[in-house]
């Protein structure tokens, strides 16, 4: 039987989202579809999915559609639907801590202020599941966090986040080929 692994990117609906800092994990599962010849095209646990196949792998892509604090309500409907062990969840989402450019994979952990995490967390009622987060940096001088994670990317930052998209993926796909570990060891740290 063909293994299956999820990867959820967060973000939050709607076109005026489409290119904040805050829909970074949707960026990320877009750039997914494209290398792996795939389209999101139901709806499913409040979530548009895409599944494709890749190395004899069976991988569901899932974008939630409750806006971002309620992530864990689509996350939590999709792990019982397809009956996943959470070894087999990865979930993609933007990280204010981290700067631009910077992807870190973590085996577990908490939510680090992370509304859409705090909510799988909660749903899951462990943290015990792969993440990749990836770089948004700090807001500038007083500007308060949520609206800085509201804010559509800089033209200097896109150059950057395109690059960090790339390496996100291939790390998303090495970590369903060959796991955490090495994903972790290939991956984590700044864009070259």
């Amino acid at each position: 039987m063909t293994e299956t692994y999820m990867i959820v990117g967060l973000g939050n609906p709607g076109r005026e989202y489409r290119e904040t800092r805050h829909n970074v994990g949707f960026m990320l599962l877009d750039r997914l579809t494209v290398k792996l010849n795939a389209r999101f095209t139901r709806l499913q646990s409040r979530a548009l999915v895409a599944s494709a196949n890749y190395q004899e792998r069976k991988i569901i892509l899932a974008k939630p559609q409750t806006f971002m604090n309620l992530s864990g309500q689509s996350v939590q409907g999709l792990i019982h639907f397809y009956k996943l062990p959470l070894e087999n969840l990865l979930i993609a989402h933007d990280d204010l801590d981290l700067p631009v450019g910077t992807i870190r994979i973590r085996p577990d952990g908490g939510s680090a202020g992370q509304k859409g995490m705090m909510s799988i967390l909660e749903r899951l009622g462990t943290d015990e599941f792969a993440r990749i987060r990836l770089g948004i940096g700090r807001p500038p001088g007083q500007m308060e966090a949520p609206d800085y994670v509201l804010q559509d990317f800089s033209n200097a930052d896109l150059t950057v986040i395109s690059e960090t998209l790339n390496r996100a993926a291939q790390a998303a796909l090495t970590w369903v080929t060959d796991g955490l570990e090495t994903a972790m060891n290939k991956f984590n740290g700044i864009v070259p």
